[in-house]
């Protein structure tokens, strides 16, 4: 009898653990790995480095070696703009970067402006192992 009722407990333990749970689950892949940019500013011109970079994620570090503060204006499928950076100072700056082509206008007119082309988005880092 001890058997049956150990034998029945345990079928319906199975049967109870089989029914949770769903078969169909929102497991969204993970977003694009981060991209590194950097930027320079001097007294004549905005370089950003990669030119052309694929949609996403994008942290920009910006080394302003002007004699100058500037801020920068990223003018393009999505604007931004950062705070002033102070002569010889450096900042990190985080964007969603959409796909086009991106202006980066600083707010020294004696400064010429540099490009930025972005891509289609870049895949998924959902099998990318060791990501923060």
């Amino acid at each position: 009898m001890r058997r049956r009722c150990a034998t029945a407990l345990l079928v319906l333990a199975a049967v109870a653990a089989s029914g949770c749970g769903s078969e169909d689950f929102p497991n969204e892949p993970r977003p694009a790995a981060e991209v590194e940019l950097s930027a320079r500013i001097d007294d004549s011109r905005v370089v950003v480095t990669p030119k052309k970079v694929g949609a996403g994620i994008a942290t920009i570090t910006i080394s302003n070696q002007s004699s100058d503060d500037v801020s920068l204006n990223f003018n393009g499928p999505s604007d931004r703009k950062t705070a002033p950076i102070g002569a010889g100072g450096v900042t990190a700056f985080k964007l969603d970067l959409a796909q086009g082509d991106y202006q980066v206008e600083p707010d020294v007119t004696s400064i010429a402006t540099g490009t930025l082309n972005v891509g289609a988005p870049r895949p998924t880092a959902q099998n990318d192992l060791l990501l923060p």
